[in-house]
């Protein structure tokens, strides 16, 4: 047990995948978005790393899936 609560857990699911042109799209506007987060701001930096580690996930699901390696 940890004293804290991780971004993503071994045993969650991997986020739902858009096609994979959806997914660059969308990371790139994410990374748009929080490039202006403040890093003094615990919560502006919270909310950026858990849409970042999501965004990041379901585009390695939409790399997955094009390539076949759908898990």
């Amino acid at each position: 047990m940890t004293a804290y609560d991780p971004l993503h857990g071994p045993d969650e699911e991997t986020p739902f995948a858009a096609s994979l042109g959806i997914e660059v799209k969308l990371a790139r506007q994410l990374l748009d978005e929080t490039a202006t987060a403040n890093i003094h701001d615990h919560t502006e930096m919270l909310t950026a790393a858990a849409g970042l580690n999501y965004r990041l996930r379901a585009l390695v699901a939409a790399l997955d899936a094009e390539r076949g390696e759908d898990q």
